[in-house]
Parts: C-alpha cells; sequence; structure tokens
C-alpha cells in the first residue's frame, strides 16, 4: 500500500508539473512569438501593402463597410470591390479630421462620428493600462485611419438590383439638435438621400456600456421599399493576446442550438467565414477583460456571420448580422432596435444586462470555463466578502475559512485516519520485517491491518484532491475577471492577479539589482513552500529513501512553479496549508499520537547511523 501511495504521490507532482507547462510555460513561449510578430507588424504598418487603412467608397446595391470586407448581404459572402487604401495617422488627428457627437459619461468618454455614423472612438475611464495612476486610460474603440482601428457601425441594406441610395462610411450625417452622449442620455443624428427618404438614428447610453440604436427610415416616395437592417463590428490586425489556452480572446457569441461559439481569430483566417442562422442571442470580439458585443432585437431571427478579409495583408476581422427585411410602404416610416455593448467584462454589470434585456447566457462572454458551476459561484464568495471587507485578499482568506469548513468532515475524516496509521507503525513495521521476503503475504497482513484498525491508506491523498478543483477555480477567477486586475492585497501586493514582484535573490528589493524571472521568488512563494514542508514534517518519514527524497524537494518546486502565478493564488494556497497544520496538529493530538514535526525535520540534518544488524 505504500507504492500506491508512492505512485499516486508522484502521479500528483507530475500532473502540476505538466499543467503548468501547459498554462504556463508554453503560454509564455506563445506570447513571446505574439509579441515579436506584433513588432514586426508594427514596423511594416507604414507600407501599402499592409498598412494602410482603407476608406470606403458607397456601392449600390452591396455597399462597401470601408474595411474592405462586405456588409451583410441577402446573400452572405458576396463581396464588393476593394476600396482605395490611405496611410495610417495619429488617432488625434483622424478623430479631430470629422464631425462628432462628443460621448461623456462616469465610466466611458470618446465621440460618434457624423461621417458614416461609426461609434468609433471610446475609451473605459475606470481603467488604466498600468498601476501607475498616471499612465493612460484603457482604449477601446478607434477610428478608421489611427492604428488598430476598432468600431461599430449599423444601418441598411438591400437585395441585389436595387436601386436605392443608402448612408455609407463617407455619409456624413447632421445631428438632430445639440449637445453630447451623457449616462442615460440619448443623440439623435439624420439623412436625407435626396430620393425621398430620411434615414434617422438614435442613439442611447445608459450608466455603464450598453448603446442602444433605434433606427428609423421615413418613406415619402410613392413605392414600397424593402430594406434589410444590419449591425457589425470591426477590427483591423491581430490585437496582441494572453494565448493562455484557459483563456479565449478573439471572436464569440451565443447563436441558436449551437450555443457559446468562441471561434479564434486564425479561425476565420485559415478556415473561412462563419454562419450561423440565429433567433435571439448576441455576438462580437472579446479580449481577456474588455469586450463589444451585437445585441440584436431578442424575439428576431436573423444571419450572424464571423468573418476575415486578409486582402489587404493586415487581417480585418468583423463580426455582423442581417435582419430579417422591413418593408417600408410609401408614406409611413420602418424601425429597427438593437442594443451594442463596449466596455470592460465587469461580472454584476454583465449579469444585469442579461437579466435586463433577457439576452440568453450573456454572461458567457466572461470565459468562465468548463467548470462553470465552481468558477462562478468563487468569484461572487470573493465578491460578498470584497464587499465586507474592502479588500479582495481579505477575502481570499476568509473564502479560503469557509470551505475548510465546507469539507471539514471530509478532512477531519482523513486526519483521524492518518493519525491512526501512526498509532499502528509499530505494527506495520513488525510486519514488514515478518515478511521481508514475500512481498504479497506482506500486503496481506497489511490489509488486514487496516481492515482492522479501520484505517483508509489512501486518506493522505483527500486532503490534496478536494484542493485542486478548488485551486483552478480560483485560479480561473483570478486570471478572467476584471475585478481582480489591479486589486491590491497589502504591502508590496499591490496587484493580486500578477505574480509577488519580490525575490528572495536579491533579499526581496533590498540589494540593488534584478533577477531573470526564474528567479523571482517572492514572500508568499516562500510562506506556501514552507507551510507545505511543514505539512508534510507532521507526519513520519517514508521508510523508502526514494519515496522519502520526493517528499522532501515537493515543497521546493512547488515553490518555483507557483511562484510564477497569480499573488493571489499563492496567498491562498499559504493559507490553506496553513490552516492544514492546525487542523491536523489538533486532530493528531486528540487521538494521542506524537506530532514528530522537529524530531522529522532533525532526521534530514542528521542522519541515522545504520544498524550493524541490518
Amino acid at each position: 500500500m505504500d507504492n500506491k501511495n508512492y505512485i499516486i504521490a508522484v502521479a500528483l507532482s507530475v500532473l502540476v508539473l505538466i499543467l503548468w507547462q501547459v498554462f504556463y510555460g508554453v503560454p509564455q513561449m506563445r506570447e513571446q512569438q505574439a509579441r515579436q510578430a506584433q513588432i514586426e507588424a508594427q514596423q511594416s504598418a507604414g507600407t501599402a501593402s499592409d498598412g494602410t487603412q482603407v476608406v470606403g467608397q458607397s456601392q449600390a446595391p452591396t455597399p462597401s463597410t470601408g474595411t474592405g470586407t462586405p456588409l451583410p448581404t441577402v446573400t452572405p459572402g458576396q463581396t464588393p470591390s476593394v476600396a482605395e487604401a490611405q496611410p495610417i495617422q495619429a488617432r488625434a488627428s483622424v478623430i479631430a479630421s470629422t464631425p462628432r457627437i462628443a460621448i461623456d459619461t462616469p465610466d466611458l468618454e470618446g465621440s460618434i462620428n457624423l461621417q458614416g455614423g461609426r461609434i468609433d472612438d471610446l475609451r473605459l475611464k475606470q481603467y488604466r493600462e498600468t498601476l501607475d495612476e498616471t499612465s493612460d486610460i484603457i482604449t477601446l474603440l478607434s477610428p478608421s485611419g489611427a492604428p488598430n482601428p476598432y468600431y461599430y457601425e449599423a444601418g441598411w441594406t438591400v437585395a441585389p438590383g436595387s436601386e436605392v441610395a443608402l448612408p455609407s462610411d463617407d455619409t456624413v450625417w447632421t445631428q438632430v439638435g445639440s449637445g453630447g452622449l451623457t449616462e442615460n442620455g440619448s443623440v439623435s443624428m439624420e439623412w436625407d438621400n435626396g430620393e425621398g427618404l430620411t434615414f434617422r438614428r438614435t442613439i442611447t447610453l445608459d450608466e455603464h456600456y450598453m448603446f442602444s440604436i433605434e433606427r428609423t427610415v421615413e418613406n415619402t416616395t410613392t413605392n414600397d421599399i424593402v430594406l434589410y437592417p444590419y449591425a457589425l463590428i470591426a477590427r483591423h490586425g491581430t490585437p496582441q493576446t494572453t494565448n493562455f489556452y484557459i483563456l479565449h480572446e478573439g471572436l464569440i457569441g451565443v447563436l441558436g442550438e449551437d450555443g457559446l461559439r468562441e471561434v479564434d481569430y486564425s479561425d476565420v483566417t485559415e478556415d473561412g467565414p462563419i454562419s450561423v442562422q440565429s433567433t435571439g442571442g448576441w455576438l462580437g470580439i472579446t479580449d481577456k477583460y474588455w469586450a463589444t458585443a451585437l445585441v440584436p432585437d431578442q424575439s428576431s431571427t436573423f444571419t450572424a456571420r464571423f468573418t476575415a478579409d486578409t486582402s489587404l495583408g493586415l487581417p480585418i476581422y468583423q463580426t455582423d448580422y442581417l435582419l430579417n427585411p422591413v418593408t417600408v410602404t410609401a408614406g409611413s416610416t420602418g424601425t429597427a432596435k438593437s442594443n451594442v455593448f463596449a466596455g470592460a467584462k465587469q461580472v454584476r454589470v454583465i449579469d444585469g444586462y442579461a437579466e435586463e434585456f433577457g439576452i440568453a447566457n450573456f454572461d458567457l462572454l466572461i470565459d468562465w470555463g468548463w467548470f462553470y458551476f465552481l468558477t462562478k459561484p468563487m468569484f461572487y464568495g470573493l465578491d460578498f466578502f470584497n464587499n465586507l471587507t474592502g479588500n479582495f485578499g481579505v477575502a481570499i482568506l476568509l473564502i479560503t475559512v469557509v470551505i475548510k469548513l465546507i469539507f471539514f468532515p471530509l478532512a477531519n475524516k482523513s486526519y483521524v485516519s492518518m493519525s491512526r496509521m501512526k498509532l499502528v507503525q509499530p505494527e506495520m513495521l513488525k510486519i514488514r520485517e515478518r515478511f521481508a521476503d514475500d512481498k504479497a503475504k506482506q500486503q496481506q497482513a497489511m490489509m488486514e491491518l487496516y481492515k482492522k484498525e479501520k484505517i483508509n491508506p489512501l486518506s493522505g491523498c483527500w486532503p490534496i484532491l478536494i484542493q485542486i478543483p478548488v485551486f483552478f477555480a480560483i485560479y480561473k477567477v483570478l486570471f478572467v475577471t476584471i475585478e481582480m486586475r489591479h486589486a491590491p492585497f497589502f504591502g508590496w501586493i499591490q496587484d493580486l492577479s500578477a505574480r509577488d514582484p519580490t525575490s528572495m535573490f536579491n533579499l526581496f528589493g533590498l540589494l540593488p539589482f534584478g533577477v531573470p524571472e526564474f528567479l523571482m521568488i517572492g514572500v508568499w512563494p516562500l510562506l506556501m513552500g514552507i507551510t507545505m514542508f511543514i505539512q508534510m514534517k507532521l507526519n513520519p518519514p517514508p521508510p523508502d529513501p526514494t519515496q522519502a527524497m520526493i517528499f522532501n524537494w515537493m515543497p521546493v518546486v512547488f515553490t518555483f512553479i507557483l511562484a510564477g502565478f497569480p499573488a493571489g493564488l499563492v496567498i491562498y494556497w499559504a493559507w490553506n496549508n496553513f490552516l492544514s497544520v492546525l487542523q491536523q496538529y489538533v486532530i493528531m493530538t486528540r487521538q494521542g499520537v506524537k506530532v514528530e514535526l522537529w524530531s522529522n525535520i532533525k532526521s534530514m540534518v542528521i542522519r541515522k547511523k545504520p544498524d550493524p544488524a541490518e
């Protein structure tokens, strides 16, 4: 049975090493490759082949988006000719070159472009690039012609063969009234095509990140007009991503019977467009902490697409939808309503929108992963304690106590069983000596002893097995939720989602030099390793030298592995180990088992002289 415990211990260690390599080592390598590719793309951005922004020219019956990709049409995939290209300019210059309606709320600032009617200038006022309070606030959307264009557009299109003058990306709308778009306010604009159709658009913004758009067409002609409402989000260039397997960044949506669709940037560039018919749902583009999402009327049927155009060299990604036709009879007005989310992926805000607008599975805009049933409740538990204490680090400490209480009966039973094993250790040694040359009989005698004393020899594995899913749930929450971004603890831990920034190899910053990343072993990883070491040394050393060596080195290995993980996760593990040591100590004392911590540590330094009789 000792061999089984040894195999299980080795297997768990190997599992952790493999998971670390998959989730940390490999993504780090890919991140370096992505950075290099991004640098090369930026260096070539000034060339005509792949560094240009495209300003479209309107074409009937299939108008251009101005991105080189088609608007949604009756026949998906019907592509107009590519428009002429213009060189990239500074973002501020591009914004200043067109008439605009200002956006200013507590969460957002930016503007709506009256040329084309796009929402293409948006910055998130509550978030900065770094912990430095003087660093730039996050830029989410940028116009065509600026570096990294990323924008929302909505409008109308017609069936092939129809001759209707429609607004395009070159159309200059006229603002109705004055003033900018403020919290829970609205702005309006209109455009007359000179042929009896007047297009109007009213945009409303709530207190956070949801825009509501109402589009109307007034038909003063003597003929009925059939129009198709569309909306799209376009992004020029492949953004730099975290390249972590456990996090999706790219095109995303919940559509029809397929449910959640996570489409990597490479999927649409290599495999071509994806088209889905859906009634209700949403689609968009997601980053780690920010996203844009198209939300059609949830009772409407539409065609949704994920596409990419690589004809200009720099890929242009697009998510769009085309609604069923609207027939605007002579002398009447046609209407289409929709929403677009553009902002930070705050959990409670996203959940609120899902409920308010009846958006199916809108919370999946945040990548909760396969263990959704663990990760999301874990977040709400942490958020609850954060609201009580004002500190997510303290929330981690408190929720660890709650988890320990939930699993207390199982862990208590495990520790009691382990304590009984220590009490019968003399009997176990006698059995080994009696059947030293007959492993089968030795194993049989051991099993009879376990049965007689009501001992589960695998009980020591349960605390570790229980901890693994909790560990990954906390890791996921720390990694994907924006609430954890730049969340401080105390002292030097100013971002629980980042690694401990200190290192023992420069005396935690006392010595005036930096250390390589793999030697960044901070205070909390050290505390985690020490508590893990103490927990193991509460037990007597294994009789097998190889097994003992593995257990001795395991805390060191885990210290180096977890040093690169988010500080919040390491704090959880260290605190959990400390509570486990206390629990095990109390149980051992109550069971009458001698606590052999100091003698076990001493045995590592002072080797017992071999018995000549052995």
